[in-house]
């Protein structure tokens, strides 16, 4: 698609199909493919050190939240991302559990407390994702900006249901690949 236009628009409207198709899926079959992906991510992230950017779970997306324990147990830091500009990067905030959580944009729980990190790798939700690694986010671009702004730039792992693999997202310039992708059926590799 060489019109941005286009691009725009198809991606709107691919976005609101997707996230249709993943909030259609029943709640106990995304539980289902939710432990394959927590399988798959320890496995991924088992050699891995340093803080583990999670996010918080949001319109029926995988839950990391019983990864975060996971990776607490295995003495990594844990931190959620927080938008302090809607134009900007996301900021980081180290946070464990039982620590207070604030309601953010979108009333998504952040840290309470502003302690600001720098992860070694970011967990990222997938709206859609290609066989490049591309990810298709909900349009805010702030998972891309929040990459291009990070020195150095944590390892990107996008995470979500196979459902939600497409041919291409038509990459823009500013769309920033992950390393790779963990379903439920595959780990992804760029």
């Amino acid at each position: 698609m060489a019109d941005t236009q286009t691009t725009k628009a198809w991606r709107k409207t691919e976005r609101e199909r997707l996230i249709d198709a993943r909030m259609a899926a029943a709640p106990a079959m995304r539980r289902i493919w939710s432990e394959a992906i927590a399988t798959r991510l320890r496995d991924v992230l088992a050699a891995e050190t340093g803080i583990l950017g999670v996010y918080w779970p949001f319109r029926a997306e995988f839950d990391p939240r019983p990864l975060i324990d996971w990776a607490i147990a295995t003495g990594r830091g844990i931190a959620l991302p927080v938008v302090v500009d809607k134009k900007g990067p996301l900021e980081y905030r180290a946070w464990k559990p039982g620590e207070p959580l604030v309601d953010g944009v979108w009333n998504i729980p952040v840290p309470e407390k502003r302690e600001v990190v720098l992860p070694a790798a970011v967990l990222a939700p997938v709206v859609g994702f290609d066989r490049q690694c591309y990810r298709l986010g909900y349009g805010g671009g702030y998972f891309d900006r929040t990459l291009a702004a990070l020195s150095p730039r944590p390892r990107a792992i996008g995470v979500g249901f196979e459902l939600q693999a497409i041919d291409t997202i038509h990459p823009q310039e500013f769309d920033i690949p992950m390393s790779l992708i963990v379903t439920e059926a595959a780990t992804h590799r760029r």
